[in-house]
C-alpha cells in the first residue's frame, strides 16, 4: 500500500465508485487495495441554490393570469354580449305535429315594463332583500353572496338568498341556453360584468323585474301584479310585494294559485330577509299577514288541445324557461289524431264523456283525446282523471299466474264464492264450473280472478302492476283489487299494456322524440322482459278475450289483443289493447264515463268502448296511408296559423241505442250479437238450429 501524508491527502480529492465521506474542508474517498485514484486539479462547481417560494408564487401568478386572459377572450367570443343589450322578447313555444304542422302555440302573459322610480320603496326592498341585498354595491358578481350561499349549503343552516346576483339571474334567464355547466356559469358572470358596464343599476333592475317568471305562465312584475292581485305594481301593498318577491325562486311550485301554503312559507322568509336587511323591524314583520289573492277572469291564450296541455309543461322543462322563441316537434301524428276524432264522433255517447290515447309500445304518444269538447272542458280524462280500471286490471292477475308456472290450459273454478268476507259475482250470475285459465280470462270471470288472487297473493299481483309502470296506490290484502277497484289514469293503464305489447317494461309515455339510448345507458338501464313462453301465453289470453270473449266487438281481421273493463254499476267502461306487427304495432286505451261518477246506461267495456277501439284501429292499423300525389305537398309553415286537432262538440245521441255484429265461423255456423231491451244476447245459428244465449259481459265486483 502506498503511504501518503495527511497534508497530501487533505490537499487532493479522491474519487471512487462506492460512497463518499465529506468533511468541512475536503472530500475523502475510501481507497481500494493498492490502487491510487487519479488526482484532479480542477475545482468542482458549487451546487445551485433552489428557488424560493416567492419565485414560484410569481410564476404561478403569471401562468394563472395568462390562462385567465385566454379564458376571458374565449368567453367574450362565445358569449352573446351584443344580445345582452337588446330588448327581451317574450317567450313563445309552438308545438308541431310529427309532420311539422303547428297545432298549439303558447305565449307568455306579459305586460308593460316597470320603472324603478315609480315603484313603492317596499316593492324594490322586498326583491332586493330576498334576491340580492348588495345589488347596488357589487359589480354584477357578489363574492360575499357566493361565500354565504356556499356556507349555508355546507352547514345546512338554510339560506334566505341565493349566490347569484340579480344581474347574473338576468343574464342566465334571458341570454343563455339551459345548459348546466361551468362554462355557462362563466359566461353568465361575464355577461353580468358587461351589463354592469353598459347599463345603470336601475336599468338592470327594471329589466329583471319586467321579465322574471312568476308562475301561471306570467312574466314580469306588471303582469304578475295584475294576475294575482288585479292592481298595477305602482299600487302594490307591502304584503302583496312580499308574496310576489318570494315566487321567483321556484315560480311553478310556489304559485299561490296552486300551492298557497308553500307560497305563504316563502313569504315568511322574505319578511325575515327584510328584517335582516334593515327594511323592517321584527314587530312590523310580525304584523304583516298573508296577501289575499284577487285573480280575475282574463282572455288566456289556450294551447288548443288536450295533448298540448299535457306536452307543454314538458316543453317548458326542455327549454328551462328560455326567452327564445321555439318550435318544438312532438310525437303527435295529425293523421292518427284525425282518425281518433272521427271514431269518437261516430259513437253514440249521449251525455257521457270519453277519452282515447294511442301510443307505440315504447311510449311514444301519437294521438290523444281527453274529452268531448275542449272548449267546454279542458279537463284531460286521459292524464288527469283517476278512475277504476275494472276487469282490464285482470291483466296483472293472469300475468302473475303465468309467471308462477301456471299454463293457459290449467283449470280454475268458475263457481260462486260462498265463504269469506268478499263475495263477488259474475255478470248475470253466469257460472261455468271448472274452466281453463284461458276461458276464464276470455269470459272475464270475476270469481276466477278472485280465486287466483287468493292463491297467488296480493304481492305477486301488485309486483306485476309495478313492473309494468303502474305507480298509483294499490290496496294490499284486498281481494277486490283483482277486479280493478284501485284508481289510476287511462294513460297509466295504457302504458302498462304497451309494456306487454313490446315485451319491454316499464313504459313511460312521452311527447317529444328521445335520443337513441347509448350502449352504456342500455347496459345499466336494462328493461324488464318476460320469458318468451310467458309473453306468448299472455298474448294468447289477450287474443282470446277479443276473438272468443267479452271483447268480440273489437275484433279485427289482423292479429289483435285486448281486454274489456266495466266497474261497479257501470260507472266506467273501458277497452285497452293493441294490434299490428313490428313498428306498426299500436296500443290504444278507450274510456267512457260520467264526470260525476254516475252510472252509464247500457254501456259496458265490451260495447261502446270496444266499438270505438275497433273503428280507430281499422283506420290506423288496417288501412294504408293515402297514396301520395306526383307533386309532393308543401311542408307546413311552423310560423303559420295553428290548426286545432281536438274533437269538436259531438251531437247528443242516446247511449243506450243497440248495435249488432255478425260473425261467421266454419265450425260453429253463424253467430249474431245484438241487444234486446238493453240486454246483450247472442243468436247462434248452426246445424242444431237456432239458440239464444245471454251474453256475459265483463262485470264489476259485486258488493
Amino acid at each position: 500500500m502506498h503511504d501518503r501524508s495527511l497534508s497530501e491527502t487533505k490537499s487532493r480529492r479522491w474519487y471512487w465508485p462506492f460512497g463518499r465521506k465529506e468533511s468541512a474542508d475536503t472530500v475523502f474517498y475510501e481507497p481500494y487495495g493498492d490502487a491510487i485514484p487519479p488526482r484532479i486539479d480542477e475545482p468542482i462547481a458549487p451546487l445551485q441554490k433552489p428557488h424560493g417560494k416567492w419565485w414560484w408564487i410569481s410564476r404561478g401568478f403569471a401562468a394563472a393570469l395568462a390562462v385567465f386572459i385566454l379564458l376571458v377572450a374565449y368567453l367574450a367570443i362565445t358569449a352573446p354580449l351584443s344580445k345582452s343589450l337588446q330588448p327581451i322578447a317574450p317567450p313563445q313555444i309552438t308545438l308541431l305535429t310529427s309532420d311539422g304542422q303547428p297545432f298549439a302555440r303558447n305565449g307568455a302573459v306579459v305586460d308593460e315594463p316597470v320603472r324603478v322610480a315609480e315603484l313603492p320603496d317596499h316593492v324594490v326592498q322586498a326583491f332586493l332583500s330576498i334576491e340580492d341585498r348588495r345589488f347596488y354595491s357589487h359589480w354584477g358578481v357578489d363574492p360575499r353572496g357566493l361565500a354565504r350561499a356556499l356556507w349555508s349549503n355546507v352547514s345546512g343552516s338554510g339560506m334566505t338568498q341565493g349566490g347569484s346576483t340579480i344581474t347574473q339571474q338576468l343574464a342566465k334567464t334571458t341570454f343563455l341556453t339551459p345548459e348546466r355547466s361551468l362554462t355557462r356559469k362563466a359566461r353568465e358572470m361575464l355577461i353580468a360584468f358587461w351589463l354592469e358596464a353598459w347599463l345603470t343599476k336601475d336599468e338592470i333592475l327594471e329589466r329583471y323585474l319586467s321579465n322574471v317568471y312568476f308562475g301561471d305562465n306570467v312574466y314580469g312584475l306588471r303582469a304578475a301584479s295584475l294576475h294575482y292581485y288585479y292592481r298595477q305594481p305602482e299600487k302594490l301593498k307591502l304584503d302583496q310585494a312580499i308574496m310576489l318577491a318570494g315566487l321567483v325562486q321556484a315560480p311553478s311550485r310556489l304559485a299561490p294559485t296552486r300551492n298557497p301554503e308553500l307560497a305563504a312559507k316563502r313569504a315568511s322568509l322574505v319578511k325575515a330577509a327584510m328584517v335582516t336587511a334593515g327594511y323592517l323591524t321584527q314587530q312590523q314583520a310580525d304584523a304583516i299577514g298573508t296577501a289575499r289573492l284577487d285573480v280575475r277572469a282574463r282572455d288566456a291564450l289556450p294551447t288548443g288541445t288536450y295533448f298540448a296541455d299535457w306536452a307543454m309543461p314538458q316543453a317548458r322543462e326542455l327549454t328551462d324557461l328560455s326567452y327564445e322563441k321555439l318550435n318544438l316537434t312532438t310525437t303527435l301524428d295529425s293523421r292518427m289524431q284525425e282518425m281518433a276524432r272521427r271514431a269518437i264522433a261516430r259513437a253514440p255517447l249521449g251525455k257521457a264523456q270519453v277519452a282515447l290515447v294511442a301510443m307505440r309500445p315504447d311510449g311514444e304518444v301519437v294521438a290523444m283525446i281527453g274529452g268531448k269538447d275542449y272548449a267546454k272542458s279542458t279537463f284531460n280524462r286521459v292524464t288527469q282523471a283517476r278512475r277504476q280500471p275494472g276487469s282490464t286490471f285482470k291483466l296483472f292477475v293472469w300475468l302473475a299466474a303465468l309467471r308462477s308456472g301456471m299454463q293457459p290450459d290449467d283449470m280454475v273454478e268458475d263457481t260462486p264464492i260462498t265463504k269469506g268476507g268478499y263475495l263477488p259475482k259474475n255478470a248475470g250470475e253466469n257460472y261455468r264450473g271448472s274452466i281453463t285459465l284461458k276461458e276464464a280470462f276470455a269470459k272475464s270471470s270475476n270469481v276466477a280472478a278472485v280465486r287466483l288472487f287468493g292463491q297467488l297473493g296480493d304481492r305477486a299481483v301488485i309486483r306485476e302492476a309495478r313492473n309494468l309502470g303502474v305507480n298509483s296506490p294499490l290496496a294490499e290484502d284486498d281481494p277486490s283489487l283483482a277486479l280493478g277497484t284501485s284508481t289510476m289514469t287511462l294513460m297509466e293503464l295504457t302504458a302498462a299494456y304497451a309494456g306487454v305489447a313490446g315485451n319491454s317494461w316499464p313504459v313511460e309515455p312521452y311527447a317529444f322524440k328521445r335520443d337513441t339510448q347509448s350502449w352504456g345507458e342500455w347496459l345499466f338501464d336494462w328493461p324488464g322482459r318476460y320469458e318468451s313462453r310467458t309473453h306468448a301465453n299472455m298474448e294468447m289470453l289477450l287474443r282470446s278475450a277479443i276473438n272468443d270473449g267479452t271483447g268480440r266487438r273489437a275484433m279485427l281481421s289482423i292479429a289483435n289483443y285486448g281486454k274489456t273493463g266495466t266497474t261497479q254499476n257501470n260507472r266506467d267502461a273501458l277497452f285497452v289493447g293493441y294490434a299490428g306487427e313490428g313498428d306498426d304495432r299500436l296500443v290504444v286505451g278507450v274510456w267512457i264515463g260520467n264526470d260525476d261518477n254516475t252510472p252509464l246506461k247500457g254501456v259496458s267495456g265490451g260495447s261502446l268502448p270496444a266499438r270505438i277501439w275497433k273503428d280507430f284501429m281499422q283506420q290506423a292499423v288496417q288501412s294504408k296511408k293515402p297514396a301520395g300525389t306526383s307533386k309532393p305537398a308543401p311542408a307546413p309553415d311552423p310560423e303559420g296559423p295553428v290548426v286545432p286537432l281536438d274533437l269538436p262538440e259531438i251531437p247528443e245521441i242516446p247511449a243506450e241505442s243497440g248495435d249488432t255484429d255478425i260473425r261467421i265461423n266454419g265450425d260453429s255456423g253463424v253467430r249474431v250479437g245484438t241487444e234486446i231491451g238493453g240486454v246483450p244476447v247472442d243468436l247462434r245459428i248452426d246445424g242444431d238450429g237456432v239458440a239464444i244465449e245471454r251474453r256475459q259481459e265483463d262485470a264489476p265486483p259485486a258488493q
